[in-house]
């Protein structure tokens, strides 16, 4: 049965009212006129926000716009020695916590370890940010004592909502996780999804979520990932790179960078048929190019010498 598209279409509008509110003061895709609406929902606030990597306070920050606008305690925390030397211009310790410490995931320096040496937090501040370009899944797991009645996280934006995406919990990585395993962390956490931005994952307490009168909150609703990188396998073995409608290639938004078609085949040019068409010198030639490399591949492992494990 075909779906009504007007009906769906109406449906995602009404789930993603709170992207009408979108605007920037200093953060980059909405989340300042986001968060404040979300903030007037809440039954009850007490006026404070965390914010990890808090970079100098202001660049691309989700919360500097509380603390101008609406007079907001912050707890800063940033792992840089140089980005925090910013942030105390910015900000003065009397109203603020500045920390220069880099937020982990374990019992002694997760963000529960962190905030308990600063008792003027209250356990379920009104908002918590992460971003912090990777390990943003872990810390969000890790923490378990605090309980923010808003998180804003950074997602990978290059994964489709179908993708289940989470870096290995290592601080030297930089790859981050999907929409999607942030959305079943967080439901696994009482949270629910209000809002996605393009970079941005915004989640009520589960006991909070009824105020914000949205219709439906799954991740296919919530966000559009037709313009997601995509990959794709022709019948004869040709790898093809979509980004968006364009086919050719894939872009690396971060490094400004394009992988093009030419350079992820596996198969050369000549060997790109259909199985079923090869020729007798194509079919031995396939052969010997990839059967023996899986035997090979089968004698490492058999003997412990796989260097790819």
């Amino acid at each position: 049965m075909v779906a009504d598209l007007p009906a769906l279409e109406q449906l995602r509008a009404e789930s993603r009212w709170l992207l009408n509110s979108a605007s920037n003061v200093t953060s980059q895709f909405g989340e300042d006129g986001i968060i404040s609406a979300a903030l007037d929902l809440l039954p009850e606030r007490n006026g404070w926000c965390v914010e990890f990597g808090a970079w100098d306070g202001r660049k691309f920050s989700n919360t500097a716009n509380l603390i101008s606008a609406r007079g907001y305690h912050g707890v800063f925390i940033e792992g840089s020695k140089d980005r925090f030397q910013e942030l105390q211009k910015n900000y003065d310790s009397k109203n603020h916590i500045l920390l220069n410490e880099f937020v982990g995931f374990g019992e002694n320096d997760g963000l529960d370890a962190i905030l308990a040496k600063h008792p003027s937090v209250p356990f379920d501040p009104d908002l918590a940010s992460i971003d912090i370009d990777g390990n943003d899944y872990h810390v969000w797991q890790a923490i378990q004592t605090y309980k923010p009645k808003l998180v804003i996280i950074e997602y990978n934006p290059t994964a489709s909502n179908s993708v289940h995406f989470v870096q290995p919990k290592n601080p030297r990585l930089t790859q981050g996780a999907s929409a999607k395993a942030l959305v079943e962390l967080g439901s696994r956490k009482g949270y629910e999804l209000i809002a996605v931005t393009k970079i941005n994952l915004l989640f009520a307490e589960a006991r909070y979520y009824p105020a914000f009168r949205i219709r439906g909150n799954s991740l296919e609703l919530m966000r559009d990932d037709s313009e997601c990188p995509q990959i794709f396998i022709g019948y004869d073995g040709h790898v093809f790179l979509s980004h968006g409608d364009r086919v050719g290639g894939i872009y690396l938004p971060w490094h400004h960078l394009v992988i093009g078609e030419s350079s992820v085949q596996i198969l050369p040019a000549w060997l790109q048929t259909y199985p079923d068409n090869f020729t007798p010198l194509q079919r031995l030639a396939f052969r010997c190019r990839f059967e023996l490399q899986r035997f090979g591949r089968f004698l490492r492992r058999l003997l412990g010498t796989n260097k790819d494990q």
